[in-house]
């Protein structure tokens, strides 16, 4: 078993995955979901906010409550999604780009953020919008 605590990524740390309601679950997260961002960080040369990383199912329910489109069998409760905040056009054209270059094939895009995972039990090559 890989021990996550010792693995370093250029652009990110792990509490920047965390559930809000979990400190520490960043870890959740799988590695190669971390690994392609910080590849499509690379390609983006620009900083990514992440504002939705790994979620437990207690928070996403909660989202849900509150009235967010987080699906019933979200990836962020596998560890394998993240949501990047988006400001303008440039920036959202500029991380799709980057992230179709490093290997996702899951997108949704939204007006303040792209939403990315690779979850394999889900369809690949889609693009879907919020």
């Amino acid at each position: 078993m890989v021990d996550k605590t010792k693995i370093d990524f250029k652009h990110f740390t792990w509490e920047e995955f965390d559930s809000p309601d979990a400190p520490g679950s960043g870890y959740m997260c799988s590695i190669d979901l971390l690994h392609k961002l910080n590849i499509a960080r690379e390609f983006a040369k620009c900083p990514f906010k992440i504002t939705s990383g790994y979620r437990t199912k207690a928070y996403n329910k909660d989202l849900q409550k509150r009235g967010y489109k987080a699906s019933v069998n979200s990836s962020h409760c596998k560890g394998l999604a993240a949501d990047i905040a988006i400001t303008d056009n440039k920036r959202r054209w500029t991380i799709i780009n980057a992230l179709i270059r490093a290997g996702f094939n899951r997108i949704g895009i939204s007006e303040t953020f792209c939403h990315v995972d690779i979850d394999y039990d889900k369809q690949e090559h889609v693009i879907w919008t919020y």
